[in-house]
């Protein structure tokens, strides 16, 4: 015979806040202390769970007016064996480098990868996620848009966890979201860059970076500034450029060059490396007689442009390949984790000199 049981819930005052707003299968799982898939299975009344467990889980839910979420509980049991990777912009090699690591893990572990671009848009980047989880892939690696960060709203990554599929981030990341996490130290390696300058005997070092809210940017900005603090360097504001528009960004680097007396330049990207030696060349500055330059990301522009140039390696597909892993070990573990532990791992750059440096 059946027995029905009453329940007594002692429910904490932030879940009952939670409660304004939909609840959601990781919000009971954690106010049960059972798994995410343990609520999914008693929702659905699997024999796999107790029946003890089945019926406080149900009338749990019950009692909070739970609304089955139907993506999430088909993403609890059916695998598609597919993984989406959402890049910001496609035209630094980096990118490129991060996907390729991607690929290698995920088809060496039997996972398809499906690229997606925001286009440093936080519409874009929504857009991207809500289609996508809807069961048609089984987690996502991303790096977050520009807009995405300035605006600093990221409900669209939240609702995606909370849905149980996986998130793992990658360069650009926000410690707003709990997810495991693949970075560099980029502060550490501009003031390395910096410092390298430094002791070359160049005193006068500029700095062409992104705006701040681009976590990277900031974070390199940080470091060149670090360094020259610590070797008694005056920091002037005038040599540092901080570009927004991606687009138009040369008449900016070309007043810089033209207006300022400099013996260095630091560039974020090797982008804007490379447009520094064009200009440079325009303006009958020889590099790297009279102007050294170094750029971050070792891709193609930097080892064929005339002269190559110094840059800091990121080691983009070590970070693909890293992140793969992360995401897949989570897949493939999560039904037996009660409880989430995330990381942040950090891989390591090197320098690699060329011939835009003395």
């Amino acid at each position: 015979m059946l027995i029905k049981k009453t329940y007594i819930f002692i429910v904490k005052s932030s879940f009952l806040q939670k409660m304004k707003r939909k609840v959601t299968l990781k919000q009971i799982a954690k106010e049960l202390d059972v798994s995410i898939s343990t609520v999914s299975k008693s929702l659905r009344n699997s024999l796999e769970i107790s029946e003890d467990t089945r019926q406080k889980v149900q009338a749990f839910a019950k009692l909070y007016n739970y609304k089955p979420n139907n993506i999430a509980l088909s993403l609890k049991n059916k695998k598609t064996k597919t993984i989406c990777i959402i890049i910001p912009e496609i035209i630094h090699h980096f990118f490129a480098t991060v996907i390729s690591g991607v690929e290698h893990i995920a088809n060496e572990s039997g996972y398809n990868v499906l690229v997606c671009l925001s286009d440093e848009s936080f519409d874009k980047e929504v857009i991207n996620m809500e289609m996508l989880a809807n069961g048609s892939i089984d987690g996502f690696i991303m790096s977050l848009s520009k807009e995405t960060q300035s605006k600093k709203d990221f409900h669209h990554i939240t609702e995606v966890i909370n849905q149980g599929m996986p998130v793992v981030m990658f360069d650009r990341v926000t410690n707003d979201i709990l997810c495991d996490k693949i970075i560099i130290d980029d502060e550490h390696a501009a003031y390395n860059a910096t410092q390298y300058l430094i002791d070359k005997g160049l005193k006068k070092v500029a700095l062409i970076t992104t705006i701040d809210y681009v976590s990277v940017g900031k974070l390199r900005t940080d470091g060149y500034k670090k360094a020259l603090k610590n070797n008694d360097l005056t920091i002037d504001e005038n040599l540092i450029l901080k570009i927004e528009d991606i687009e138009n960004f040369e008449p900016q680097i070309e007043e810089l060059l033209r207006n300022n007396e400099i013996n260095a330049v630091f560039a974020v990207n090797e982008i804007f490396a490379a447009t520094t030696i064009k200009l440079a060349h325009k303006l009958n500055i020889k590099v790297p007689e009279q102007l050294s330059v170094i750029g971050f990301t070792d891709g193609i522009i930097s080892k064929y442009s005339t002269p190559g140039i110094t840059t800091v390696s990121q080691n983009g597909i070590k970070m693909g390949e890293k992140a793969a892993k992360m995401l897949i070990e989570r897949l493939e573990s999560e039904e037996n984790e009660e409880e989430e532990h995330y990381r942040t791992e950090v891989i390591e750059t090197e320098l690699v000199e060329r011939e835009s440096t003395i």
